[in-house]
């Protein structure tokens, strides 16, 4: 199981960061875009989190004790997990076409989308690569995995609630009325 482990969920994550490179590419023009302070205000806590999960020399042992047990079903629960948050995280990239942006910005033309996953929630790209996470952290199975999903997502509701500031300047009524009816991360929870 430590073969695949350590070979399998990586393959996923470098598969789905490829895909997220290459499309960054072919967006519409930025009119206004955040600070690089702000932006390094959740990519570092994003990449603290990964480090979590990618190093063994913490000193500190608990981090690397277990809260489920090391059986492949956990393994594959997890995988599983990450296959689908990945896979929820591309289907509402692909919607948002030209809309997207790695930062939070606003582009022209900007478009308010409302189809596919953003009908359950108003940002799946980061419930997916929350479900993601969470499976990484099933697979892994220690503590590092639980304490980087919290980080990842404290890092990730900063960056929302400053999407949903500037999409409801620029949105209003209808930014709204789409925030009254859809959950910002987890349907029908948060």
């Amino acid at each position: 199981m430590d073969f695949n482990y350590r070979n399998l969920i990586p393959c996923l994550w470098i598969a789905w960061a490829a895909y997220w490179f290459i499309v960054a590419y072919n967006v519409k023009t930025t009119v206004r875009h955040e600070t690089f302070a702000s932006r390094l205000a959740h990519i570092g806590p994003l990449m603290i989190a990964a480090w979590l999960l990618s190093t063994k020399r913490l000193p500190l042992p608990w981090f690397y004790e277990r809260f489920i047990p090391d059986t492949p079903l956990g393994f594959w629960i997890g995988t599983l997990l990450v296959a689908a948050g990945l896979a929820f995280a591309v289907w509402a990239r692909v919607l948002l076409g030209r809309n997207w942006s790695g930062t939070v910005t606003l582009k022209q033309d900007h478009e308010l989308i409302r189809g596919g996953p953003y009908r359950w929630v108003r940002h799946p790209i980061y419930t997916g690569l929350l479900f993601a996470y969470l499976g990484t952290a099933i697979a892994v199975g220690q503590w590092r995995g639980l304490v980087g999903l919290v980080i990842v997502f404290v890092a990730l509701w900063r960056k929302l609630r400053m999407e949903e500031r500037w999409l409801g300047e620029v949105f209003g009524v209808a930014y709204d009325e789409y925030r009254a009816q859809v959950r910002a991360l987890i349907p029908f929870l948060l």
